[in-house]
């Protein structure tokens, strides 16, 4: 497939671009330093903005699908989803937070007592795009929540999947940069979360 990545150089979207270029698929990564970008099959790089709407638009254009790997606190959801939808590219996939979780029946993971504040900013604003996601009707949107642990690990192959409840297991609610970007590069390959929000976890 010929798909953008937005932000192909940060922690999540780093792993997930070596997974594309390893299935073989044409990548765009769309990042603010292009020299930053990996040489790898099938991948260029190409310089945006991602609060340029109409530049980000362009770049967007001609594409399978557009993942989004950028921090919520440092894009805007209305803008991305605007250049998405101006692009003319259908499917758009979200790398989540896992703050919007359940951990109890109508109990986000971000409204428990002891959600730390230091990443209330970010989790709040990763919600808020959800909520916004849910209510688009033009394209073709997926949003995968990781596990609350979400950092640099090994490349397993082996997780487990879930829709709107964090997903915990022996040593907590944890999954690798390297194992998220397996579930994400699945879905775009095989789409069964359409219109949806999914979870990934040990």
């Amino acid at each position: 497939m010929n798909v953008a990545l937005i932000g192909a150089t940060g922690q999540a979207g780093s792993r997930i671009l070596a997974e594309l270029a390893s299935r073989g698929h044409t990548v765009t990564a769309i990042v603010r330093n292009p020299e930053t970008v990996p040489a790898l099959p099938g991948v260029t790089a190409k310089k945006a903005d991602v609060l340029d709407q109409d530049g980000l638009a362009k770049v967007l254009h001609g594409h399978d699908a557009v993942i989004s790997a950028v921090h919520f606190t440092a894009s805007d959801p209305h803008k991305l989803l605007a250049a998405v939808r101006a692009s003319g590219v259908k499917r758009y996939l979200v790398v989540g937070g896992a703050a919007s979780l359940e951990v109890a029946p109508g109990v986000k993971l971000l409204d428990t007592p002891n959600f730390p504040d230091a990443y209330k900013a970010e989790a709040s604003a990763g919600s808020a795009f959800l909520d916004l996601l849910r209510a688009e009707h033009d394209v073709d949107w997926t949003f995968l929540s990781p596990s609350a642990a979400f950092g640099p690990g090994e490349r397993t192959g082996t997780f487990r999947l879930g829709t709107d409840q964090l997903l915990t297991g022996q040593h907590g609610s944890r999954i690798s940069f390297e194992d998220y970007a397996i579930a994400l590069a699945d879905e775009l390959e095989k789409p069964a979360h359409s219109r949806a929000r999914f979870t990934v976890g040990y």
